[in-house]
């Protein structure tokens, strides 16, 4: 993952608006009288898709690989959690929109913080 200003903003932007939009969009999906299992299911499906669908335009600007698993995961994630509160009750746009939001923006942490672990210390080579 790419460490300039530009990229860490705009993939911070990107997973925010994601997950927004597919917040809203299981909100208005999924009502009460859903089962909350395949509520979960099916906006997790759902919301793969749209990440996928939304990545496009990102994948432009930040880049290709660096951009899908980030925008599909929150894409998942703002899916099956708005997916199941709305399924147990109703609540209003401003809050599903928030918990999308929470949603992209702790799925771009928790990205950064596996890579970073992942990639663990380099060392440079010894001098013989």
């Amino acid at each position: 993952m790419d460490h300039r200003l530009f990229y860490v903003v705009g993939d911070f932007i990107a997973n925010l608006a994601i997950g927004v939009i597919v917040g809203l969009i299981a909100w208005a999906i999924i009502s009460p009288s859903w089962n909350m299992w395949g509520a979960m299911f099916a906006m997790m499906a759902l919301g793969m898709v749209l990440g996928l669908v939304l990545y496009f335009p990102v994948g432009i600007k930040l880049g290709a690989m660096e951009a899908m698993i980030p925008a599909m995961y929150t894409g998942m994630w703002s899916g099956m959690v708005v997916g199941m509160m709305s399924s147990m009750m109703e609540m209003p746009m401003r809050h599903a929109a928030e918990m999308g939001a929470a949603c992209g923006i702790a799925e771009i942490i928790f990205i950064w913080v596996a890579n970073t672990i992942l990639r663990g210390v380099t060392r440079q080579p010894k001098a013989s």
